[in-house]
């Protein structure tokens, strides 16, 4: 039973009929049936506890009445996990030091759109850690974050910082250099729909930025972004996808990936051959406390200390380790040399912040939409 269901038992009319009833009763018979009813409503509430901390069904957090101890739910995208493994038994581990409190973590990783959905539909998350701060501000719409989360962290928000990388086959056998370079005849491309995903958005973004930042305008941008996507056979729906099509089912020349995702296979065995370009798009992905959230379970204190945490030089080491670009400047300097060069990198505030990217690039008739038409 989860906790939505507890709040709609104490709700249901019929039991508090029953129970104004039972509070007439006087005498020792009035006293058994309160005692009775008091038993059961402990017996449904201890059946609701949540069994197993890494089902992101299993969001109730709160302080524990008998042992003081504490839940917190973080919901965030797939490829942070491998960082959260080691960041949060450090944060637990001194936050119990400096509190004397057991704090556990509830875990929910996934795409950055469909985690972003999830929390609006109920996933009680007490801190998000999405792509992409569009993602964000959808659930500050919704009504479970307040609005200025971004002044409520360091660095606007932004706990990690990745770019974009152009994964090649093996010899790089298309001489794939530049963002340009994907234009060219013969080359096929694998990206996903930035319509639904939010790493393809990057991707569009860091395309037609390697026009615009470098002196180019609009109409120089999407001619070049339309011969890229005449090159690309299919658009899966999510990055993941988009992967599992050129890896696992051998489409494409090259596949337009998160850096960080590529370093992070390259520690787990899988070299792959790739190309930073020197001109590139800061993927900037922020971090929020969800203050509906954390107000309903008491855990605000928790989750603003561990959202503080993240920045720290252990945490960013963290984040460094498994391919992230630190945003901690002595973490930045102190891995430096793994990053390739990246000579003009731009962020989405200079594309005009993301608002104007969806209503420019991804709405419903938008730049896209006239790209994919064009292409038919």
């Amino acid at each position: 039973m989860r906790l939505w269901q507890i709040t709609r038992l104490k709700a249901f009319h019929p039991w508090k009929q029953q129970t104004a009833r039972w509070l007439k009763v006087t005498s020792r018979k009035g006293f058994v049936s309160l005692f009775l009813l008091g038993m059961s409503l402990s017996v449904a509430i201890a059946s609701c506890a949540p069994n197993n901390s890494n089902s992101p069904t299993t969001t109730a957090a709160g302080s524990t009445a008998k042992t003081g101890d504490a839940q917190v739910t973080l919901v965030s995208y797939a490829v942070t996990r491998a960082a959260y493994e080691k960041i949060i038994p450090q944060f637990t581990a001194k936050w119990k030091q400096e509190h004397n409190q057991n704090v556990t973590f509830n875990q929910s990783y996934g795409g950055s759109g469909s985690q972003t959905r999830a929390v609006i539909d109920g996933l009680a998350a007490d801190v998000v850690n999405l792509a992409l701060a569009l993602d964000t501000e959808k659930i500050e719409k919704a009504g479970l974050i307040e609005a200025g989360w971004e002044k409520e962290a360091p660095n606007g928000a932004i706990v990690t910082k990745s770019v974009a990388a152009l994964v090649t086959r093996d010899g790089n056998p298309k001489g794939i250099k530049t963002w340009a370079d994907l234009a060219k005849d013969g080359v096929q491309v694998i990206t996903a729909n930035p319509k639904t995903s939010g790493g393809a958005r990057w991707n569009f973004l860091g395309l037609w930025g390697s026009v615009t930042r470098t002196g180019g305008d609009d109409a120089k941008a999407q001619e070049l972004v339309t011969k890229v996507y005449k090159n690309v056979p299919v658009l899966p729906r999510d990055a993941r996808e988009a992967s599992d099509a050129f890896f696992k089912q051998g489409q494409g020349d090259v596949l337009i990936n998160y850096e960080n995702e590529v370093v992070l296979a390259g520690q787990n065995g899988q070299k792959l051959p790739y190309v930073v370009p020197d001109t590139n798009i800061s993927i900037d992905s922020p971090v929020a406390v969800v203050d509906k959230n954390v107000d309903k379970h008491g855990t605000r204190e928790i989750a603003e200390a561990f959202v503080k945490f993240l920045y720290t030089p252990e945490a960013q080491r963290e984040f460094a380790k498994v391919g992230f670009r630190p945003v901690d400047p002595t973490v930045g300097e102190e891995v430096a040399k793994q990053y390739p060069l990246v000579k003009t990198l731009f962020t989405a505030q200079d594309l005009g912040g993301w608002d104007e990217i969806q209503k420019k690039f991804f709405d419903d008739g938008a730049i896209f939409d006239k790209i994919q038409a064009s292409g038919r």
